[in-house]
């Protein structure tokens, strides 16, 4: 299809821009020179795209160093071996002067006196046992009860004394009924505590 030729104005407006680009730019003159002469214009010269530089190398991520081991926390006071019977030594000291009764030389004073001193310390203890143990007896039947031990017996709960011969079943008098400890509510130890020290000095100011 033939395009439809441009009007006047549009003539002189395209001569007049083709005149100046004609000045300015040689390739365009030589395309509308060669249009003149009647061949195709020459084809735009092909500029090469920019070369696209290439990434810069990454580095490595640095290795995470592996976590420092936690060490292992110090066992509670109460799992010491030594730590309860300490603080049972500290509750006796405390409540009825235990050591202090057990450390004095006692062949300068009475019986009445030594009496009266372990009225005290008796009472202590048993408070001590009943506040922070509960306490029960081994065998349930009466002192001086005939009993009999079954083969197998518990010989870990049960001694058997006199003349023993052969082998359980064994029928004898029980002399002792023995005790169990069946609870134990010794109180916690705060932390920096010192179980050794079971009873403090005392400087009176």
């Amino acid at each position: 299809m033939t395009p439809k030729p441009p009007s006047l104005l549009s003539r002189i407006a395209l001569a007049i821009s083709s005149f100046f680009s004609i000045i300015g730019n040689p390739e365009f003159a030589a395309g509308v020179a060669q249009l003149r002469q009647g061949g195709a214009p020459a084809p735009a010269p092909v500029v090469p795209p920019a070369p696209v530089p290439a990434p810069a190398p990454v580095a490595p991520p640095a290795p995470v160093p592996p976590p420092a081991p936690v060490p292992a926390p110090p066992p509670p006071l109460q799992a010491l071996p030594e730590a309860a019977a300490l603080q049972l030594l500290g509750l006796l000291q405390r409540d009825a002067r235990f050591i202090d009764f057990m450390e004095e030389d006692v062949a300068a004073y009475g019986d009445a006196d030594i009496g009266a001193a372990a009225r005290v310390v008796h009472e202590g203890c048993r408070k001590v046992l009943r506040e922070h143990f509960t306490i029960a007896p081994v065998r349930s039947e009466a002192e001086g009860s005939r009993v009999t031990l079954a083969a197998g017996f518990d010989a870990a709960a049960v001694r058997v004394t006199g003349n023993v011969v052969g082998q359980a079943p064994f029928v004898g008098t029980l002399s002792h009924r023995g005790w169990r400890v069946t609870d134990t509510r010794l109180p916690l130890l705060a932390p920096g505590h010192d179980p050794a020290i079971v009873a403090q000095a005392e400087v009176e100011l």
